[in-house]
């Protein structure tokens, strides 16, 4: 009888224990929870009048202004700064987490021929005096963006070709807005809340605590990652870097906007096709998938393709050759498979992936003050 006690007890404890545990993975690691951020705000140093009344980014409600550990010696708030004649660090390294990477381990890329022209003043013939909008376009004096679909064999994707005159026209939106783990939302409601014309998922941050987090212009998180970064400048360059080139200090002096983190590179340095990865088949094989492409400052695309379906999805070399064929001078993979959603004008206008599932950020082209 002992003995049966004894082991009575011993099952009570286990499952006592089990029932903790359970409880703690509950709240810290399903249920929705913000998280410290750095709260570091990079001010606009090239505002143009579409920004004028705005100080710079702001944080979004439920933000918490806490230093992550680690991290020391940087501006705390309203840092300013700017990228000098439209260079920057990107570059290549040589291996990413998440699906391998081409660039130098130092994160020095080709040179660039200066231009000194802002993008408020390029590419005047796309934009429109007033609102001009059809079924697969949209101009005003300040966003043109014509979306197309397309086939490749036997597969569909969405492509976006997109301008911008001021770069804050090019948002991103946190679920809930709010940062930090298990917040999740739609991309259409996130486009709908925050007055998106066109809008995709990004990077799926919540799903990690690894990487940087820049979003409008205020760093969340910087912390280690072996995946490759993207970052968006206030210029409006575009760079993809490894993490482990990937400086605070820098992003503040530089004028970050956006930054990312998932991967990988998908040009090298000079816009050439890519042809191995440092990832896992699953990662390199034909999915569906979400990305990003830089022509040059104020031109980029954005692309979805849909997969494990009538659409056969790409593989990461076919997705690398297809950008090299836009002429991109570079271009980065976001979250793909169920997550590759394409938002225009308030619809999904693809098929995602087993219909589809919610993010915790999305990429989001927007008007910043009202045009008739």
């Amino acid at each position: 009888m002992r003995k049966h006690r004894v082991l009575l007890n011993l099952l009570i404890d286990i499952v006592c224990a089990g029932a903790a545990l359970a409880v703690f993975a509950l709240f810290h690691h399903v249920l929705p929870q913000p998280q410290q951020s750095l709260g570091i705000v990079i001010s606009n140093p090239y505002q143009t009048d579409a920004t004028d009344d705005s100080a710079g980014a702001k944080l979004p409600e439920g933000t918490l202004l806490l230093a992550s550990a680690g991290v020391s010696d940087v501006p705390t708030l309203s840092a300013k700064g700017g990228r000098q004649n439209g260079g920057g660090r990107g570059g290549q390294s040589g291996s990413n987490g998440k699906g391998g990477s081409a660039l130098t381990d130092d994160g020095s890329g080709a040179d660039e021929t200066a231009d000194d022209t802002p993008i408020s003043e390029k590419f005047a013939e796309k934009y429109t005096d007033t609102v001009v909008v059809t079924e697969n376009s949209y101009s005003s004096p300040d966003i043109a963006i014509t979306v197309t679909e397309e086939t490749l064999g036997r597969t569909t994707y969405y492509l976006a070709d997109i301008y911008v005159r001021d770069i804050t026209c090019f948002q991103s939106a946190l679920a809930n807005n709010t940062y930090g783990s298990g917040f999740r939302d739609s991309i259409e409601d996130m486009a709908l809340l925050n007055n998106a014309l066109l809008a995709i998922n990004g990077d799926y941050y919540g799903n990690t605590s690894e990487g940087v987090v820049i979003r409008n212009g205020v760093i969340y998180r910087a912390n280690k990652t072996s995946c490759d970064v993207c970052v968006l400048y206030y210029d409006g360059t575009m760079r993809v870097m490894p993490g482990s080139a990937f400086s605070v200090e820098d992003a503040v002096s530089d004028g970050a906007w956006q930054a990312w983190t998932f991967g990988p590179a998908l040009l090298d340095t000079d816009g050439s096709v890519l042809t191995s990865f440092a990832s896992t088949g699953r990662i390199i094989s034909a999915n569906p998938r979400t990305a990003i492409g830089y022509y040059e400052p104020g031109h980029y695309c954005m692309v979805v393709v849909d997969g494990r379906g009538e659409s056969a999805g790409i593989t990461l070399p076919d997705l690398s050759q297809l950008f090299h064929d836009l002429g991109c001078a570079a271009a980065y993979n976001l979250d793909g498979g169920n997550s590759s959603i394409m938002v225009w004008q308030n619809e999904i206008i693809n098929e995602p992936s087993g219909g589809g599932r919610e993010s915790s950020d999305a990429l989001l082209i927007t008007e910043v003050k009202r045009h008739e």
